[in-house]
């Protein structure tokens, strides 16, 4: 079963986050079928504040490692994709992609003095041409949308969650992760609007 095939089954898929050979290991003996790599544990790990502070040839190393000791998926969180133009987030995506993995997790915020949420079209254009670019050389990877919206706590956070989510359906990403969304029915509501996965943390 691929990394896709398992986003689509009756029970909830539980993905282990991992920062290092040995948590990966850890959550590949407890039997869990899928990983994620986490942006803060990495760069906490080795020293870097979280918001593209580490370098990203060092966030390469550690993933080589990772799937090196791994049989299970891995997805790589990009954060917002150590790049501000679609030519540069494809070609990192492309160098993560000829390590071996089989995801991406990308969010519509970016951290300047503090953390903002991109304006939504803005983003949906830049999601429609990284698949373009990605398009152009046969690559295929699984694009886990987070938005931000909860996270960020923005009023209305739910009507801009689900305005979202219909904007980024049309780029065409494999799922969606929102963060920080608590409340039940919150959860019922954004299920309920789109078809794609919805993770939650």
């Amino acid at each position: 079963m691929n990394f896709k095939q398992l986003h689509e089954q009756e029970n909830p898929l539980l993905i282990g986050n991992v920062w290092d050979v040995s948590s990966a290991k850890i959550f590949e003996k407890l039997n869990f079928l899928a990983l994620a790599t986490s942006s803060a544990a990495i760069a906490h790990t080795l020293g870097y504040a979280d918001g593209e502070k580490l370098p990203f040839v060092e966030l390469e190393f550690i993933v080589k490692r990772i799937i090196a000791s791994t049989t299970l998926p891995l997805s790589v969180d990009i954060e917002g994709g150590y790049s501000r133009s679609a030519t540069g987030i494809a070609e990192n995506i492309e160098r993560l992609y000829h390590l071996g993995v089989v995801g991406i997790n990308i969010e519509d915020s970016v951290v300047g003095s503090k953390r903002a949420l991109v304006e939504s079209t803005e983003f949906q254009n830049l999601l429609t041409d990284i698949k373009n670019e990605l398009a152009k050389k046969n690559i295929t990877i699984f694009i886990n949308l987070r938005t931000d919206t909860f996270l960020l706590g923005i009023p209305n956070a739910l009507d801009e969650t689900v305005k979202r989510i219909h904007l980024y359906e049309q780029v065409g990403v494999d799922g969606i992760f929102v963060p920080c969304i608590e409340d039940e029915s919150d959860i019922l509501k954004v299920v309920q609007t789109t078809k794609l996965p919805i993770n939650v943390l």
